[in-house]
């Protein structure tokens, strides 16, 4: 743990956090005809280790998919989306407690 570990939390916060705003925003735009949804992508941010990072496209849907609310939205799948990007934020925000538990051990010069 150190640097490394809070840097890498603190990207997975951000990136599930702006995952959770694309859901939302699907989600909020469910009813309305023509709407395209958003899909949350996450990659690894470059060089290896360093964090994740979030991007976030327009999905080509067709009317088939569309569903019977007359939008493009997914709700099922949004609502879910919703859930685990809720855990994933849980989990980052132990990651940073933890490294800033730790950091806070190595750099305590009182002890």
């Amino acid at each position: 743990m150190g640097f490394a570990a809070l840097s890498t939390g603190v990207s997975a916060l951000s990136a599930t956090q702006r995952a959770q705003d694309v859901s939302a925003h699907n989600i909020a735009n469910a009813s309305t005809r023509g709407f395209q949804p958003q899909q949350a992508n996450f990659q690894e941010s470059a060089p290896a280790g360093n964090g994740v990072s979030l991007s976030t496209s327009a999905r080509a849907l067709s009317a088939a998919d569309a569903g019977d609310n007359g939008g493009g939205s997914n709700l099922s799948v949004d609502v879910t989306n919703s859930l685990v990007y809720k855990a994933q934020f849980n989990a980052a925000a132990a990651v940073v407690k933890t490294a800033d538990s730790t950091l806070g051990s190595l750099i305590d010069t009182k002890a």
